[in-house]
């Protein structure tokens, strides 16, 4: 995996998500949910070809799919 930005920055990125996509980022999670099984690199690169979105945007997304899906398993 590729290196992570700063939670500050990570925050700052899906804060602006909705108004650079619109859509929201619960949106583009269940996107990433419902999408291809992949490595991060591949959804990465999934994201940024499918739906056209910005490397960092699609990056935040991937991210934080992942600390979300790693919460759950840790409930």
């Amino acid at each position: 995996m590729s290196q992570v930005f700063s939670e500050e920055t990570h925050r700052n990125l899906l804060a602006r998500i909705p108004q650079c996509t619109g859509r929201e980022v619960a949106d583009w999670l269940r996107t990433v949910e419902d999408g291809p099984a992949l490595c991060f690199e591949e959804k990465l690169s999934w994201l940024r070809h499918e739906h056209n979105l910005a490397y960092g945007h699609a990056k935040a997304i991937i991210h934080e799919y992942d600390l979300r899906r790693a919460a759950r398993k840790l409930l």
